[in-house]
């Protein structure tokens, strides 16, 4: 999503990139489909993408496939594919990506090899706080662990959830994380003391997986969740 609300993206198995205006909350959904909506479709990934990020500091976006590369777009430009990183595959085949919130300059990815700024277990998704230099990541082994940007080194962990941790996310305010799991809950923490304050069973399972995506609205009290039971929850 843009900081402005008024635009998102959307990465798929297909490969492509889809650039959308969103609709008015007024709009009739039984209403034929506007083909304005779609603003753009890139074409740059050979495989699926796997993990989208945006900058509204920069109005950049970052993404990552299954085909092993990550892209930098700038959605203005007429070619929109500014950059291409880990061409060869250098680290592996990127499973996450953000950009740095203290420096939009840079970016932090997790990779299948487990590779982030240190090696550890699977790593299923990446994201950086907006205010501090710190990385956090959620691991297939049901941990999530947080590093120091400057250093790299691991500076907590802490078993998370009861099954593999696939998703994070950190408020706009820096003061909570969201993290999803294949156990059906997704848990709220206080990232100060690393204290689960509210936990919430979200999902069922589906082929022994349960949720796959979790976010915070950037303005407003909802926290959403994207769950393999085809279902996207939103909670006040």
């Amino acid at each position: 999503m843009t900081s402005s609300g008024e635009q998102c993206f959307s990465g798929g198995l297909d490969a492509t990139i889809q650039w959308w205006n969103i609709p008015s909350s007024n709009v009739d959904p039984y209403d034929t489909y506007d083909p304005s909506v779609l603003a753009g479709s890139w074409t740059g990934h050979t495989d699926a993408v796997w993990g989208l990020a945006y900058s509204g500091i920069k109005n950049l976006l970052l993404s990552c496939s299954a085909d092993g590369t990550v892209k930098l777009w700038n959605p203005t430009e007429k070619s929109p594919c500014i950059s291409t990183f880990n061409t060869n595959r250098e680290y592996g085949i990127p499973t996450s990506v953000d950009f740095n919130g203290c420096d939009p300059a840079h970016m932090v990815v997790s990779f299948n090899s487990g590779d982030v700024v240190s090696a550890s277990p699977h790593i299923n998704k990446v994201v950086s706080h907006p205010t501090l230099p710190v990385t956090i990541t959620a691991h297939e082994d049901r941990h999530i662990k947080f590093y120091d940007n400057k250093s790299g080194k691991v500076i907590h962990a802490m078993v998370a959830h009861l099954d593999a941790v696939t998703s994070l996310a950190v408020d706009p305010n820096g003061i909570y994380l969201m993290s999803g799991s294949h156990d059906c809950s997704l848990r709220l923490w206080n990232l100060d003391t690393k204290t689960c304050v509210q936990e919430i069973t979200a999902h069922r399972k589906k082929s022994e997986e349960a949720i796959y995506d979790v976010a915070f609205h950037p303005s407003k009290a909802f926290i959403a969740s994207a769950g393999a039971d085809a279902l996207a929850r939103v909670y006040l």
